[in-house]
């Protein structure tokens, strides 16, 4: 299985249907707060259907089309963090990523989104990497910027979040300016 250690204390891991339950307490201890940004948070109400979403993850990563991952904090289940798909013949793909509650604040998605990017380059030679954030969501807009994402605009009304449309800010970044200060 995909296993990336970050640090001592922080890795990423593919999830695997043995994670459903954790992941799925993580998802439901954490809900009013993802919920504000994140449109599936209703339609996961119980570990089948957090099953159901590793499951298709682990199928995108037979296909080699991405992965999903957990972010593993001192041996918790801290967030999650993967490639919505891959575009192979444009060379790019799409970052998506959230962080439980209790685990914010620690740069924890920081490392894993840097770790994410260096994969993309690396191990996957892929040109080009977004990330997509609604345009009030300032803490995933901060982790893009961080990592010298450069904002390329805004994607109008791009999201439908249960009873409204948000706009989307477009983050991305190119191989070529990826430096060896992020590797």
């Amino acid at each position: 299985m995909f296993q990336y250690a970050i640090s001592q204390n922080l890795a990423l891991a593919l999830l695997t249907p043995q994670d459903a339950d954790a992941l799925f307490s993580l998802t439901d201890d954490s809900r009013a707060h993802l919920r504000e940004w994140l449109p599936w948070l209703d339609a996961t109400q119980s570990p089948q259907h957090t099953r159901g979403f590793i499951e298709t993850g682990l199928r995108q990563f037979a296909d080699n089309q991405g992965f999903q991952t957990g972010i593993w904090y001192e041996g918790r289940l801290a967030g999650c963090i993967g490639l919505h798909a891959i575009d192979w013949p444009n060379r790019s793909t799409t970052m998506g990523y959230w962080l439980g509650r209790d685990f914010q604040g620690h740069g924890l998605m920081t490392q894993a989104a840097t770790a994410v990017v260096n994969i993309v380059f690396q191990r996957y030679q892929l040109n080009r990497i977004d990330i997509r954030a609604a345009q009030g969501n300032l803490r995933s807009q901060g982790v893009a910027k961080r990592l010298g994402f450069w904002q390329e605009g805004v994607i109008r009304q791009a999201e439908w979040l249960y009873d409204h449309y948000v706009d989307h800010v477009l983050y991305a970044m190119l191989r070529e300016y990826w430096g060896a200060g992020h590797a």
